[in-house]
């Protein structure tokens, strides 16, 4: 029988995290503001979902969104949270940290390493801008993260199947490779079977209406107009329709 596929889904609320359980993931990545690519999600928010679901459950440490270099505060508040996810029974945590140069920040990301130990730790697509993601393979290894979340350095993962093969194939079985960007039911088999990665990371994100009756269009809190009225979830159904497109591929 065909090796299983993780899925792990990308969740900024408690009913897209038990949407996701019900549906068949493995695996949350637990985020707040995706519309900055995510940022650490609130105490609240870890403690409540991982008292709603029983998978597996990995929290962003991104202290704010734009790059990924970051101040001396920033990279406190990093450590913080880090001990805030492992406190609150996260199963593992999420960051990546450049230098200037878009060379990986080896010191500081195996201190955060070290600190998140025993959860697991991933190293997330900050790893996609780095300057070399040969040189960025070998700083993630050597640092010692369970994981690596790629698009292969390219907006969506398809695009970028081939360097995501060979990243795989240099990893050596020293670390996970996990494809993520872009990915859904209807191009995720050929997506496993170009690139071979043991796991997948999945958005999954669906518009769904707002139930405010009363709306003020002439007032945006937010960066983009309307936003106040715009919400995404989600949804168990297409989880599904996503794990059933990777039993498929791998039978």
């Amino acid at each position: 029988m065909a090796e299983q596929v993780l899925i792990e889904v990308c969740v900024d609320s408690v009913s897209s995290a038990v949407a996701a359980e019900r549906g068949g993931a493995a695996r949350v990545e637990l985020c707040c503001d995706l519309a900055e690519g995510g940022v650490t999600p609130s105490a609240g928010l870890i403690e409540v979902v991982r008292s709603r679901i029983s998978i597996g459950l990995q929290v962003i440490i991104r202290p704010r969104g734009g790059d990924f270099c970051y101040e001396l505060e920033e990279f406190e508040v990093m450590q913080k949270d880090v001990a805030l996810a492992k406190e609150l029974g996260a199963d593992g945590v999420v960051f990546g940290i450049l230098c200037t140069n878009g060379h990986v920040d080896v010191p500081r990301t195996r201190a955060l390493v070290d600190q998140a130990r025993p959860m697991n730790v991933t190293f997330h697509r900050a790893f996609d801008m780095s300057v070399d993601l040969s040189r960025g393979l070998e700083d993630v290894c050597a640092i010692g993260a369970d994981r690596l979340l790629t698009s292969g350095g390219e907006q969506h993962c398809l695009k970028g199947a081939d360097t995501i093969a060979r990243l795989v194939a240099a990893s050596r079985g020293r670390i996970a490779i996990m494809a993520g960007g872009g990915i859904g039911h209807g191009n995720v088999a050929e997506i496993l079977e170009r690139t071979g990665v043991p796991e997948i990371h999945a958005g999954l994100s669906t518009p769904v209406a707002s139930p405010m009756l009363h709306r003020n269009l002439r007032v945006s809190l937010g960066k983009s107009s309307g936003s106040e009225y715009a919400r995404t979830r989600v949804l168990e159904q297409n989880v599904r329709k996503l794990v059933n497109a990777v039993s498929l591929a791998r039978a």
